[in-house]
């Protein structure tokens, strides 16, 4: 081993890579002529500036993908990346244009009778305006007359003020439609638990590691998110139900509701006029997440296929191509139909075969090991787990149903990982011997075993630098191993930090459109999980709002619990502190824009 980060592919992963490249069907073209399909135009260059001039999005930095592939890189993964990483402006069918790779996600416009109507306008307001502006460079400088989000996620609509504004929107020129229930998903899974998930996104998409052969390379569902500034306009139209029609500029669209599949609240569109089919983000050319890395709600399985199959039923005899809100299109009813086809079977497949083996005693764990995908569906380039993972969303079924404890009582109270690892390390022989065995397993390999041993010493002694850069290498190894994009990103961030490097965060999604659109009851529930609990155990606070126009909101801190309770209810008494605590008691008034009062009785 060398020292130092980047260090080359390993033998054993070098000959995995060529027992993959020869067993898979590389010399199939059908996905690049549909990526490369109606093209128009690039951005050149492909690199967008904040007005600060900051970059926000650097696509031009995934060129050396036009190169050979290293053995750094699994060769499914890094055909994958060169898919994703295709730029421009796509024509999709007359009147339907994308364009692709200018953010995680793609944008899609739909031209009108007075302007174009935009289908998920990307991340970022930087990213959303570059995309409208390459558009209207080569078909013309029309207005946005309409916004579609397809569904709750940022990537969908964090740019929609630069391809709109609030003014437009409000005085109804430029309806947004998104389905029931959105901005309620929108809010709250950006900022409940948006710092964690932040920093989990910084692993998933690997932030801060270099582009590269030796890095980042892709995070399959797209190359990896802007860092712009996310914007959210509230929704003035609803979808509510399967078969709604709605009509925008003269654009004639056809919902089916998916509520959650891939999101709490998504929908899938037909464009009958064009016979085109948006899918969103429940078919893409890859298996998506059931539980993302970043962390997300457990998804539905079973009720993404089952809303895959009504797909097929309701729109498969009126449209000619499927496309969606990442990747390329795929043309022809009939590819199109087995597409579609193929990307429920692996949904269904995944639930059914994880709860009957549930049910024969197996734990998630196990069934991950020993789950395989039926020959048909391993064939398909768009099953494999570019993003998601079969191993991953095995484990997420399980948790779906049995929860975190597999039924093991030797498994019900174990110590916490820093407790754990010193035991570890003391009964293995000390901190030396697991790492002169694991020396002799790296060799040989076996480089989760080193991940999962030499991370007790990491976690007994983090100051231990022989075992930080052992554990650093074998990651990195299982980074170049891995098919999956956002695996490998995880792995060699981890890596990276070992190694003492900063790993940098996307931007966050909680962004002050964002908790601007937070309900009074989710602005309560965001306070709630703040709050510090073991501080306030003994506190008793009671605040009631009245607020112009609305029924007064009262909150009440207990027991270390902030509870909001709507309408007019008693005030409540203060308690009765014992004698050695402080007794502090309040009252005010304002006159605007609330009135309040309060009654306080807090101990210690």
């Amino acid at each position: 081993m060398e020292n130092g980060p980047g260090h080359d592919a390993s033998e054993s992963i070098g000959a995995a890579h060529r027992t993959a490249r020869a067993s898979a069907a590389f010399a199939d073209r059908a996905d690049f002529d549909d990526a490369t399909r109606g093209f128009v135009a690039a951005l050149e260059p492909c690199v967008i500036r904040a007005e600060d001039g900051s970059v926000v999005w650097d696509g031009d930095a995934y060129a050396f993908l036009n190169g050979d592939r290293p053995d750094t890189v699994h060769p499914s993964l890094w055909r994958q990346s060169r898919l994703v990483a295709l730029q421009g402006l796509f024509q999709v069918v007359e009147g339907v244009y994308q364009v692709r790779g200018l953010d995680l996600s793609n944008m899609t416009l739909v031209e009108g009778e007075r302007g174009v109507v935009v289908i998920d306008p990307l991340i970022c307001e930087e990213t959303a305006a570059a995309a409208l502006a390459l558009y209207r460079a080569h078909r013309g400088d029309r207005p946005v007359t309409g916004v579609l989000y397809t569904h709750s996620h940022a990537d969908h609509f964090g740019g929609v003020k630069g391809v709109t504004t609030q003014a437009e929107v409000d005085a109804g020129r430029v309806p947004v439609l998104a389905p029931e229930g959105c901005l309620e998903h929108a809010a709250s899974e950006n900022v409940y638990a948006g710092t964690a998930m932040a920093r989990r996104a910084g692993y998933m998409y690997g932030a801060g590691l270099p582009k590269g052969p030796r890095g980042q390379v892709g995070a399959g569902l797209g190359q990896t998110t802007s860092t712009g500034r996310v914007t959210l306009i509230p929704p003035t139209v609803d979808i509510t139900r399967t078969g709604q029609e709605e009509t925008v500029d003269g654009v004639r669209m056809v919902f089916q509701l998916t509520p959650g599949t891939e999101a709490p609240a998504e929908f899938n569109l037909l464009l009958p006029d064009h016979q085109a089919l948006c899918m969103a983000e429940n078919a893409t050319h890859t298996l998506h997440n059931l539980l993302t890395l970043r962390g997300a709600l457990v998804r539905d399985p079973h009720a993404w296929a089952a809303y895959l199959t009504e797909s097929i039923a309701l729109f498969g005899d009126r449209c000619d191509v499927v496309f969606a809100s990442h990747h390329w299109p795929t043309w022809g009813r009939e590819r199109a139909m087995s597409y579609l086809a193929q990307q429920r079977d692996l949904y269904a497949y995944l639930h059914d075969q994880t709860v009957r083996l549930l049910n024969q005693g197996y734990t998630g764990t196990e069934i991950a090991e020993t789950l395989r995908m039926p020959p048909a569906l391993e064939a398909a380039w768009h099953t494999h787990g570019y993003y998601g993972s079969v191993s991953h969303n095995v484990k997420a079924v399980y948790q779906r149903y049995m929860g975190w404890f597999e039924g093991n009582p030797a498994l019900l109270w174990q110590h916490p990982p820093e407790e754990s690892a010193r035991r570890y390390v003391e009964f293995m022989g000390g901190a030396a011997e697991v790492l002169r065995r694991a020396r002799t397993s790296f060799e040989q390999g076996d480089f989760r075993w080193v991940a999962q041993v030499v991370d007790h010493v990491v976690f007994a002694d983090p100051s231990n630098a022989e075992a930080r850069e052992l554990q650093a290498d074998a990651l990195e190894q299982l980074g170049y191993g891995a098919e999956n994009g956002t695996w490998r990103n995880f792995y060699l961030t981890g890596a990276q930090e070992l190694r003492g490097e900063q790993i940098g965060t996307p931007a966050t999604a909680a962004s002050p459109d964002v908790l601007a659109a937070l309900s009074l009851d989710q602005l309560v529930d965001s306070l709630a999980v703040r709050i510090d609990g073991p501080r306030a155990w003994h506190a008793d606070v009671a605040v009631r709002f009245v607020l112009p126009g609305s029924d007064p909101l009262t909150l009440r801190l207990g027991n270390g619990v902030l509870t909001g309770v709507r309408g007019d209810t008693p005030r409540p008494a203060a308690r009765t502190p014992s004698s050695s605590s402080a007794n502090p008691s309040c009252a005010g008034s304002c006159s605007a824009p609330y009135r309040w009062t309060t009654s306080c009785g807090a101990r210690g």
